[in-house]
């Protein structure tokens, strides 16, 4: 970060670039409802533009200078060009630009923030965070990645509440700025090592994040990258399996609709938490979220009921339809740990086959990570891969999809594998293969979330 800090505890006018993405749209609900002035623009229309409007910001499609109105503050997501006509307009008129996490960190100031950070699993963890505080009576404020199904947004401002709850991004290592009270963290593996350059700077990264919270620090025991981290800091709380961890997860279960566990703290029972979402890594996601806002002095009961009635959040296992017998579920999970936790989750209900079609996220990340894809898949009974997405990345000579079935032959030669590079030939080809009593499991953090509605709605 290089600006000073922004001051966001009085009413301003703020201008956002790239409005429409999920992050920086997030933040503008957010500001919206502290009563600030948002106007905002994208390059192309979306539900995010459509949601920023009903909050009353000043919306606009296309990028121009006139777009930046009287704004005094101008703030652009991290996929906006260094010469987007809106940024030189701002420059050339001497209105601060900040960046997305400039301007998070100013809305972190206004509230006792508690982030969630990690690999993967914070979304859920933290839309369950927040769920459970809303149910203690907390009337916390939040800001999370994906949007909960119950409210339809993951951006809510309570001016009621003490506590802010916010998804903390580690891509870009500003994570360690945000000035978090407290934290949770969920796991530590390799990703955005483009960014960090090794795992023991990523690891360095999340361990200064985790040491500059005064606390709660509550870090998931089961992993063990995160349960060095506590152990190295010192002063953490710990959740899992781990016969160690403070807050002990026990005689856990998970079926095709749910999953279900008992959460102990020391010898004494905090109470038997029924999920609707299966998987035993939303066991985990569930244990630390109510560990942590137990930590913050919220009560179990109200949270556990909550958690109940857990509506999931948009492409986290999510349930999109049934078509002649083959059900369609979406899932996120573009790193190996996640495509691994999500296939335990549909082995655990009951369909005759599965079929996981997987799609690639970013060059960058698979040619980091091809390798670690060898042993994801197993339990699959087809797999069918597609062409990297590229999320805005240039290709890189020599990385491609074929690395992953490479990476997966070599260590299953008798994998049932399909690779299909293009849309057309993919859709054919499943609507060809699937059949009565199968799961169709797309998996990836691209464009593939619109399979399965093709799928479901061809002819």
């Amino acid at each position: 970060m290089t600006n000073p800090p922004v001051d966001l505890a009085e009413v301003r006018s703020i201008h956002l670039v790239g409005a429409g993405g999920a992050g920086m749209n997030a933040i503008g609900l957010v500001l919206a409802e502290m009563g600030h002035a948002i106007s905002g623009s994208d390059l192309r229309a979306s539900p995010g533009m459509t949601r920023l409007a009903a909050h009353g910001a000043r919306v606009a499609i296309g990028h121009s200078a006139a777009n930046v109105g009287s704004a005094d503050i101008v703030a652009h997501s991290s996929a906006v060009s260094y010469d987007n006509a809106e940024l030189d307009e701002a420059r050339r008129r001497d209105i601060p630009v900040l960046s997305r996490a400039e301007l998070l960190s100013g809305i972190c100031r206004q509230k006792r923030t508690l982030a969630v950070g990690g690999t993967h699993g914070k979304t859920t963890t933290s839309s369950m965070l927040a769920l459970c505080l809303v149910a203690a009576g907390e009337h916390p404020s939040f800001l999370v990645g994906g949007e909960l199904n119950e409210i339809g947004s993951g951006a809510v401002w309570d001016t009621a509440g003490e506590w802010f709850v916010v998804e903390a991004d580690e891509s870009d290592g500003t994570f360690t700025e945000l000035g978090a009270d407290a934290v949770l963290v969920t796991n530590i593996e390799p990703d955005h090592l483009d960014r960090y350059g090794s795992f023991t700077e990523l690891a360095a990264a999340f361990e200064n994040f985790a040491s500059s919270a005064a606390g709660p620090r509550v870090v998931c025991a089961d992993d063990r990258h995160a349960s060095a981290l506590a152990e190295r800091i010192g002063g953490c709380v710990t959740y899992g399996t781990a016969p160690s961890a403070d807050y002990r997860i026990a005689d856990a279960r998970t079926s095709r609709t749910g999953a279900t566990f008992e959460l102990f703290a020391g010898a004494t029972s905090i109470g038997r938490c029924e999920l609707p979402l299966p998987g035993l890594h939303n066991v985990a996601n569930a244990a630390g979220a109510l560990a942590a806002a137990l930590e913050l002095g919220a009560a179990a009961g109200p949270m556990v009921e909550a958690l109940g009635r857990f509506a999931g959040v948009a492409r986290r296992f999510e349930r999109r339809g049934e078509r002649d017998g083959v059900s369609f579920i979406d899932d996120y999970a573009h790193l190996p740990t996640e495509v691994t936790a999500a296939i335990a989750a549909a082995r655990g209900g009951g369909w005759n086959r599965i079929v996981a079609v997987f799609q690639p996220h970013r060059y960058s990340r698979t040619a980091a990570l091809w390798q670690d894809f060898a042993d994801s898949f197993t339990g699959v009974d087809q797999l069918v891969l597609t062409d990297i997405y590229a999320a805005g990345e240039l290709p890189r000579p020599g990385v491609s999809t074929e690395l992953v079935l490479g990476a997966v032959l070599d260590s299953h030669p008798f994998a049932s594998v399909a690779y299909l590079p293009g849309r057309a030939e993919l859709r054919s080809y499943l609507s060809a293969s699937l059949r009565t009593g199968d799961l169709c499991l797309t998996l990836g953090a691209g464009d593939l979330t619109t399979l399965p509605d093709e799928l479901l709605h061809a002819p």
